[in-house]
């Protein structure tokens, strides 16, 4: 390795290192306030917030990373630039291509990690992390229960007004919703003043006793008439003690936990084999969905299951040897199995929603590793031309102009993902959108250093906000003008 490049990797990586762990740091603060009512007050020891955060830290890199490599890429030549070691090297015939070469066969091993990293080492360590935070309810079960919003525990939904107790176990105002197991809602609720939860880390039951409260039922009664008049239970109670099975929540160590997959603990071999299992799923139940829509309103099924496609049947005029009487109860059957079938697709299409959501999470997902990899590789290519150009080292302009380009990338991911989730585009432009869009600039910005143009030109930007603010004030003027004339 020549004189050259071993200066520039120096240089590059200690300002890299620096601004790493500075912005790890700040990132795992904001980890720390979003999680703070969790873990404030708890008499949670030393070991158990260390891993707490150790297993949060890892899905903070693809934050991190990127704006890492833009700002150090700004700061390092601009100060280059700044203290003409530039213009030194242009006069040596070093070109600034050159410079760019070591740098950029290093900016390529570190995409590779990243992908690595987010490929192996951010499932492990979010399936971890979702399991700690299940653990922590069995050692401190106070902390699966937020102040003020409803927590899901075992078999019920439980909200409290206040928590006191040297652990928190001492509950005020408590309201608590049962699950129901035919999935109908929750049709118990229970409201008491006071509560205490009990607990040992040798079992897996919580005891909840609850004092001087309510517990309400609703009854649905056989005959469909009564239903109308909304029957429920309600009974007063001095104490009542609900017992809540956390053995599959947690266990004491955290290690051997069962856990539903989500898309974020599975790696790419993992999501595509879970995607194709879900679309599968997906498939038949829309299939089946319209299987039964025709059974009931008694039409053959003309789908074809492998390309659901619907092919035209001929409608003969079914009534012409009917009355009038019996065309209009024949008429009044057929309307409300059509209004039953219209709301049947109405319960079901939330339900598609909710499938469809899910596969293209895990869809946004696979190409959310490649993303990561390939935004170290543009933001490079933003940052060094970048500081070539505005010439200033340190952490004052080099700071605003990394903010910004980071702000537009995050802002542009997230809406991404978001849109992509709702099938407003496919999941492969959402997770690639910031990407798509910052690439121009890499590449605008790259060619203007090696041209050695510092004067940055983004007219193809501002000149159509330019020309709709004039095409508004020539308006604007023309109907003033005429006021003032009208006026004389």
């Amino acid at each position: 390795m020549k004189i050259l490049d071993r200066y520039l990797l120096k240089t590059y990586l200690i300002t890299f290192t620096s601004v790493f762990v500075i912005l790890f740091f700040i990132f795992i603060l904001q980890t720390v306030w979003l999680f703070i009512s969790e873990l404030a007050g708890k008499d949670l020891d030393l070991i158990m917030v260390f891993k707490f955060l150790l297993f949060a830290s890892p899905k903070l890199v693809p934050l991190v990373l990127p704006l890492t490599v833009l700002l150090s890429s700004i700061m390092t030549f601009g100060d280059l630039a700044e203290n003409y070691e530039f213009a030194a090297m242009k006069s040596a015939g070093i070109s600034f291509q050159r410079t760019l070469r070591s740098l950029g066969v290093f900016i390529v091993l570190l995409s590779l990690c990243s992908f690595f990293f987010a490929n192996n080492v951010i499932p492990y360590a979010e399936y971890k992390f979702i399991n700690f935070r299940k653990n922590i309810a069995q050692v401190k079960p106070a902390l699966a229960i937020a102040e003020g919003q409803f927590s899901d525990i075992g078999s019920i939904n439980i909200k409290v007004d206040k928590k006191s107790g040297e652990k928190g176990e001492i509950l005020t105002g408590v309201t608590i919703h049962k699950k129901s197991n035919l999935g109908e809602g929750a049709k118990t609720v229970i409201k008491s003043k006071k509560g205490h939860l009990i607990s040992s880390e040798d079992s897996n039951l919580l005891q909840l006793v609850l004092m001087d409260g309510y517990y309400y039922e609703d009854i649905t009664p056989k005959d469909y008439k009564e239903r109308d008049k909304m029957p429920f239970a309600k009974v007063f109670f001095k104490k009542y003690n609900i017992n809540i099975d956390l053995s599959k929540l947690n266990t004491s160590q955290g290690a051997d936990d069962e856990i539903t997959n989500t898309n974020t603990m599975l790696k790419i071999s993992e999501l595509r084999y879970t995607v194709d299992s879900l679309t599968t799923d997906y498939n038949k139940e829309v299939v089946s969905v319209a299987d039964n829509v025709y059974q009931r309103l008694g039409v053959t099924n003309y789908y074809q299951v492998d390309s659901i496609k619907p092919k035209t049947p001929k409608t003969p005029e079914l009534t012409s040897f009917l009355k009038s009487q019996d065309k209009l109860r024949v008429l009044e059957v057929a309307s409300s199995d059509a209004v039953s079938s219209k709301q049947n697709l109405e319960m079901n299409e939330s339900t598609f929603q909710s499938k469809r959501k899910d596969i293209n999470s895990h869809w946004h997902s696979i190409y959310e590793k490649f993303v990561i990899a390939y935004a170290c590789i543009f933001m490079f290519f933003i940052g060094a031309p970048l500081g070539a150009i505005i010439r200033k080292g340190g952490l004052g302009l080099p700071i605003v102009f990394a903010m910004l380009i980071f702000i537009t990338f995050h802002f542009l991911n997230t809406f991404g993902k978001k849109f992509a989730q709702e099938s407003g585009i496919s999941p492969f432009m959402g997770a690639w959108l910031s990407s798509i869009v910052l690439t121009p600039l890499a590449i605008y910005l790259t060619k203007k250093a090696i041209n050695d143009n510092g004067d940055v030109n983004f007219d193809f930007i501002t000149e159509p906000f330019r020309r709709i603010y004039e095409f508004f004030t020539r308006i604007l003027n023309n109907n003033n003008n005429n006021t003032q004339e009208d006026g004389h």
